[in-house]
């Protein structure tokens, strides 16, 4: 494990220095605070680029990819189906089991009061609220090509679309930062628990073989 972490660095201390940011910022201000200031920092463009930005955590999206990475190679194919099954369920017990009926943004600020920025038009979730799927399945999709990825110098560069799906998510007003600090880990966690599984019994099976 520790040498699967070494070898793609460039993207798991990354990684960890945005994980402890993030996780400095939730010790001190409140989740409120915290969505009420990227809340107010909101501009049309900003509108439109996270509206969209935001499919990449979507499942369909994981699917598809999987399915191209299995159309270069069955390996990588079966280890992003792999990813996305632990990676789902991981995300479907814990809102629909541990933590149902949680109050996602719209719900919990329904009554405050505060005229909050929404995007016309977008279907508003109101529950089930941690974690944030859509970040789950961004970084389990994008840690998983940096472990596929050859030059792993740039894997810092696979971080970027993963924080922006997470970021989308409370832009949007969907979840809370801690959903998605939640759901990054999850994420992360789920892609090379496979991929270190997988290369695992494949050193078994060689030297079962020898």
């Amino acid at each position: 494990m520790m040498q699967l972490l070494r070898h793609n660095r460039s993207y798991f201390i990354s990684y960890a220095v945005l994980f402890l940011a993030v996780g400095i910022l939730q010790l001190l201000y409140t989740q409120e605070q915290l969505i009420r200031w990227v809340n107010a920092h909101n501009t049309p463009e900003a509108d439109f680029l996270f509206q969209n930005f935001t499919y990449l955590g979507d499942g369909v999206f994981f699917v598809v990819m999987a399915l191209l990475l299995f159309i270069r190679s069955k390996r990588h194919g079966l280890l992003a189906l792999g990813s996305f099954a632990v990676s789902s369920l991981t995300s479907i017990f814990l809102k629909q089991v541990v933590f149902h009926g949680r109050p996602r943004p719209a719900l919990f600020f329904a009554d405050s009061g505060w005229e909050y920025h929404v995007i016309k038009g977008l279907n508003m979730a109101t529950i089930n609220s941690f974690p944030s799927g859509h970040t789950i399945s961004a970084f389990a999709v994008f840690t998983l090509l940096t472990l596929f990825d050859e030059r792993k110098a740039r894997g810092w560069a696979l971080l970027i679309p993963g924080v922006l799906v997470g970021y989308s998510r409370v832009y949007l007003f969907q979840h809370f930062t801690l959903d998605v600090f939640a759901g990054s880990l999850i994420g992360v966690l789920s892609s090379v628990l496979v991929y270190w599984g997988w290369e695992k019994q494949k050193q078994r099976r060689n030297q079962t073989a020898a």
